[in-house]
């Protein structure tokens, strides 16, 4: 198991919820988007994306570079400043957003 598969299969009770599949499609997807490399210990699910405390150091030029990808896979739009803030708190809400509003 890589360090990618262990970062996602580590999922909380509240992320059971959630689709492996699309957990690790989301990840790699944000990864590529931004052209980012995974952490070193991988991406732990609810880590902050953004902020501080991240440990990918986006900017905001890369919240709309996700934001265009997450479009062009899902067909979401967030137009909204403060929904697209929200959705890219940490990789399990986003995964949970895109559940809820893809078509």
């Amino acid at each position: 198991m890589n360090a990618a598969s262990e970062g996602i299969s580590r999922i909380t009770v509240p992320t059971a919820a959630l689709d492996l599949a699309l957990l690790k499609e989301v990840q790699a997807l944000l990864l590529h988007a931004v052209d980012a490399i995974e952490p070193p210990g991988g991406l732990r699910l609810d880590e902050p994306l953004f902020g501080p405390d991240s440990r990918l150091d986006l900017d905001s030029l890369d919240g709309l570079q996700l934001s265009v990808a997450i479009q062009k896979r899902y067909g979401i739009r967030m137009a909204d400043s403060k929904d697209l803030r929200r959705a890219l708190a940490s990789l399990t809400v986003l995964a949970s957003y895109i559940a809820t509003h893809r078509k």
